[in-house]
């Protein structure tokens, strides 16, 4: 399954898409990249005068990238023939740095461990300049018509 094989088998589409580009997966880790464009809707109200992005935004970021992609990549032998469904069962983020509208983010998710289609990852986020953004632990059931 190349990466391109695994966005199309992402269960989200735009504007709930968080996920520009994936630059690296193995049965480990998983790199990826998203661009916050500057016309979100969620950047009217937050802050008045002073936009950034929501933190449910950049733990969604983390999820889509560190579990989701990860999760489809390990499941690449079942999932050929289906679009799976994605479940997020638990989050632990630490916040550090803001986002601005139009800034680019490198999500990265390195597996703990992936069991009865449970995975759980340690997840972090930096800016275009390398600085973390946020990090924590997201863990998800990956669901297809064998175990809804």
């Amino acid at each position: 399954m190349t990466k391109e094989d695994i966005l199309v088998h992402l269960p989200y589409a735009p504007p709930f898409l968080f996920v520009d580009a994936l630059e690296y997966i193995d049965e480990a880790r998983v790199r990826g990249t998203y661009t916050f464009k500057a016309d979100l809707p969620c950047y009217q109200g937050h802050f008045k005068g002073h936009p950034v992005t929501p933190g449910v935004l950049l733990t969604e970021v983390m999820a889509q990238i560190g579990l989701a992609c990860l999760g489809i990549y390990l499941l690449r032998e079942e999932i050929q023939q289906q679009v799976p469904a994605v479940a997020m069962t638990s989050t632990q983020i630490d916040f550090y740095l803001s986002v601005s509208p139009g800034e680019t983010v490198t999500a990265t998710g390195e597996k703990i461990y992936f069991r009865f289609n449970k995975l759980k990852c340690r997840v972090a986020l930096h800016n275009a300049a390398g600085k973390l953004v946020c990090d924590g632990i997201i863990a998800g059931m990956i669901l297809n018509k064998s175990n809804e």
